[in-house]
């Protein structure tokens, strides 16, 4: 089945983000735990997390003699990766509609990109 990596974006300031009060961000954990269950009870879960603040990044450029180490994104934006899901689904529409739920449970803009296939790859090559 194919796979597909659904990343979860949000402001670069955690403290601006819809999720006003205390009671508003355990509901917004809540409800992404329980699409988490429903994920692994329909057989599409591969593997999720959330990510610390991008300001606790670190860039990493190997590209050159030496590798260059910079503290911090690699770009400034409004907003941010936060967390991802990887998850199995049959076609592009499902992870899309799996993604929806996604993004009303984390309160978050979310981003389909699906994996390489051998299919893919093949077409790459073939350009």
């Amino acid at each position: 089945m194919p796979r597909y990596l659904l990343s979860v974006f949000g402001p670069s300031d955690p403290a601006s983000s819809d999720s006003s009060s205390r009671e508003e961000m355990l509901q917004e954990w809540a409800d992404t735990g329980a699409f988490n269950d429903k994920l692994q009870r329909d057989g599409h879960f591969v593997f999720a997390d959330g990510l610390e603040p991008a300001i606790t990044a670190t860039t990493v450029d190997g590209r050159g003699d030496r590798p260059v180490f910079t503290d911090g994104p690699y770009l400034e934006t409004k907003e941010q990766l936060g967390g991802f899901w990887v998850i199995e689904a049959a076609d592009l529409d499902e992870a899309l509609a799996l993604a929806a739920e996604g993004s009303k449970a984390c309160r978050g803009t979310v981003e389909v990109r699906p994996f390489h296939t051998p299919e893919s790859i093949e077409a790459l090559l073939n350009r």
